[in-house]
C-alpha cells in the first residue's frame, strides 16, 4: 500500500473526549484518495469529458482511538475492479508505531455526463488500472 498523506491530528479534529471524531476519519481517507487520483489520472481531462468519480459505499473499521498530537499516515491501494465499480482499500496508521487506527473499503463508480455509471472498459479501464 502506498502512503501519500500525512496528517497531524489537531484539536479541531477531536471530539469531546479528545480523540479523532469518527467523521474526520472519512475526511482523512478522502484526502488520500484524491492524492492518489490526482497523481495517477488526468482528472482535468476527465472533467472536460464530463467523467467523475462518485463514492457509493464506504465500509470502515475504527481500530483505535487517536488522540490530538499524533501524526497519521494514510494509504490507498486498488482492491478490485468490477464491471461498473471499483473498490479501494484504505488504511490510517499511527506514524510512530505503524498501528492501524482505521481501515476501509471504499466503492466508487465512474459516471458520464448523463450521470450514468460507465462500464469499466476501454480508456476508462486503462486509467483505473493506473491506480495499481
Amino acid at each position: 500500500m502506498e502512503y501519500k498523506t500525512e496528517i497531524k491530528v489537531r484539536g479541531y479534529h477531536a471530539d469531546f473526549y479528545g480523540h479523532v471524531n469518527n467523521a474526520r476519519y472519512l475526511e482523512f481517507l478522502e484526502e488520500d484518495r484524491w492524492a492518489h487520483l490526482e497523481a495517477k489520472i488526468d482528472l482535468k481531462r476527465w472533467a472536460k469529458l464530463g467523467i467523475v468519480f462518485l463514492v457509493v459505499n464506504i465500509n470502515i473499521n475504527y481500530r483505535r482511538a487517536v488522540p490530538v498530537g499524533q501524526t497519521l499516515k494514510v494509504g490507498t491501494s486498488l482492491e478490485k475492479i468490477g464491471n461498473r465499480s471499483v473498490v479501494l482499500k484504505q488504511e490510517i496508521l499511527l506514524k510512530e508505531t505503524g498501528d492501524i487506527a482505521a481501515d476501509a473499503l471504499v466503492t466508487f463508480v465512474v459516471t458520464d455526463k448523463s450521470g450514468k455509471a460507465v462500464t469499466m472498459e476501454g480508456d476508462v479501464l486503462q486509467e483505473i488500472e493506473k491506480l495499481r
